[in-house]
This record gives structure tokens, sequence and C-alpha cells, in this order.
């Protein structure tokens, strides 16, 4: 726990992070707030409610210069929004992050057998992360990085292509789901009933990426199902919620936030920088989120919807109604 505590990064910091309403490109972004290892970042562009919470050993920030060298999509602009000319951290800023500071990935040989544009695999999706999907190599940049789309989702402008480093632990071979029991989310326009590797990769005149490429690597981390932690909701990653872990395949675990449907369950490495164990909020100061008592959910869901139909605050999105949180809360509920 000791490790997590310490944190190289300052208030004023420049990096670059994932443009979290545009998953395919990197925007500049400064670090505002540091806890516990957790960072607060304000893009430079943006307005001063557009930011992302992150653990600093996340792959979704680099050093300032990364998107160039590997060849990954940046939105660059010159100009500070308006909004945040005069915000305190913006004009605290006083240097680039060093790339010693970032999270080290291992580094590959990209040489003979290797990943290639179009070659077929499974991967965790980034936009609902309870979901293991079909998805596709759809770039090879350099040092080791892949643009991976998920095939339920195809969309025409790349939009929702996501950047994965090759050793990283959210992609797996082909029948990787099969092989240990996990339902695996087929490609648009399939159903999970209807669909096999062999037909859709023939239909496709694709092939899959070679299984020796991925990261097979399993340390013994003792992670057993029942046991409890702290977790970050990574689709809402403000919050650090009371957790469960419901399942173990090898390195990779899946977590419950107590009190919620199982629909936002969502799996997680067991080196996550994400997952924290029992009491580090109350160390840290970071405000943790109590499961919502058993019985006492659909009463308040029904209490918070009478509300936002009377204030007119509903927002559909993505097939659900988001909902602003109340006391730090993001409810989600599916439409029937």
């Amino acid at each position: 726990m000791a490790e997590s505590l310490k944190c190289p990064f300052r208030q004023g910091m420049r990096l670059e992070a994932v443009d979290k309403q545009h998953i395919a490109r990197m925007r500049i972004a400064v670090v505002d707030t540091v806890i516990g290892g957790r960072l607060r970042l304000l893009y430079e562009d943006g307005d001063s409610n557009n930011y992302m919470w992150c653990h600093m050993n996340n792959p979704m920030i680099h050093p300032i210069g990364w998107s160039q060298r590997v060849g990954h999509k940046i939105k660059v602009s010159d100009e500070k929004r308006n909004e945040l000319a005069s915000h305190p951290t913006l004009r605290k800023t006083c240097c680039d992050a060093v790339a010693h500071l970032f999270k080290p990935v291992r580094v590959v040989c990209p040489k003979g057998i290797w990943f290639e544009e179009g070659m077929k695999l499974e991967a965790i999706d980034p936009l609902n992360l309870g979901n293991i999907c079909v998805a596709t190599v759809c770039k090879v940049l350099l040092e080791g990085y892949l643009m991976v789309r998920m095939d339920s989702n195809l969309s025409a402008d790349g939009s929702q292509w996501f950047c994965y480093h090759a050793t990283s632990n959210s992609i797996f071979p082909v029948g990787f789901c099969e092989k240990n029991n996990i339902e695996l989310t087929p490609p648009k326009g399939y159903t999970v009933e209807d669909f096999s590797w062999q037909s859709y990769m023939e239909k496709t005149n694709s092939k899959a990426a070679p299984a020796l490429l991925f990261n097979t690597n399993c340390p013994n981390h003792g992670f057993k199902p029942g046991m409890k932690l702290e977790a970050v909701d990574l689709m809402e990653p403000h919050l650090i919620c009371v957790a469960t872990v419901v399942r173990v395949v090898h390195r990779l675990l899946r977590i419950h936030f107590d009190g919620w449907d199982d629909d936002y369950d969502q799996w997680a490495d067991c080196e996550s920088p994400d997952i924290y164990p029992v009491g580090w909020c109350e160390l840290t100061g970071y405000q943790l989120q109590p499961p919502v008592a058993d019985g006492m959910l659909p009463l308040f869901l029904n209490f918070i919807l009478q509300l936002c139909a009377k204030s007119m605050l509903k927002l559909r999105m993505g097939g659900k109604i988001w909902i602003p949180y109340v006391s730090l809360y993001v409810l989600r509920v599916k439409l029937k």
C-alpha cells in the first residue's frame, strides 16, 4: 500500500492523456490534483468541467511527445479555452512531466512474427469494461502499440479504436473466452448463439493473431472469489467503491460493485492500479462510495427518477439513462 501513496507527479505538470470523448486520440492535459497516486487531469484546451481521473500508472497517460513518436493521433491546440486561461492550475503550469515518471512498458521486438492489420483477437471493451469482445487490429503503431477496434462497434471514422500495448493484460488470443467459459461479445449483426470464430474469419477473410504474441505471465496474486476490496468504477473514474472479487481467471479479476446490478461488473487485471485494499480511501482521505443497502436501491432509484422527471435532467445516452449524481453517486438505469 505504501508504494501506491508515493507520487512524483505535481500540480501543473503537463502530459498526454486519452481524450475521454474521443478515445482514439490523445489530448494535452495538466495535473490539477494528486491524491494517493491518483491524478485529476484538466484538458488544456477544455473547460473547468472537462477533466479525467486516473492513477499515475494508468496506461492512458504518456509524456509529451509520445503520440508523435509512436504514430498515435493527438488533438493539438495552441490556445487554452478562455474559461481556463485564468484557472489556478494552468497558471501554475511548471513543466512537462518527464518520461521516467510514467510506468514503463515491457520492451518488445516486432520482428518476424508480429501483429498485422486485420488480425483478430479478443479484448476488453474500453467503453464497457464488463465485456470481452471480438476485436480487430486496425493499425500497428511503433514501440509495440496497437490500435484495436471492438467488432461490436464498427464506427466508420475510427473514433472508437483504442490503443493497447502488445503486452497489455486486456487483450487475449482467439478462443480465450471459450476456453475459460466467459461470454464473448460477438460482432455487430451476430448473436452469442450463432457466432463462431472459424466461420467469422472465413467470412471476413481474416486470421487470428498468433497466440504466442500475447502476455500469458500470471503471478501468484492470491486473489480469490469473495474477497473484499476498494475499486475504481472505471466508467466513472472519480468514484472508488466498495467491491467484491466474484471470479478469478488466471490474472483477470471480475469486480462486482456491492449493492449494484451484475451488469455493472468490470474486468480488471490483478495488478491494476485501480484496485486497492480495504482501508485505502480512509488512509488517503479519498471519499469511498458505500454500497446501497439491499432492498433500498429500487426505492432510491425511483425517488431520483421522479426528481429528474420534474427537473428535466434525464439524458439518453447509449441505451441507458444517465442521471446526474446525488451525494457522488452516478445512477445508471437500464431502459426496459
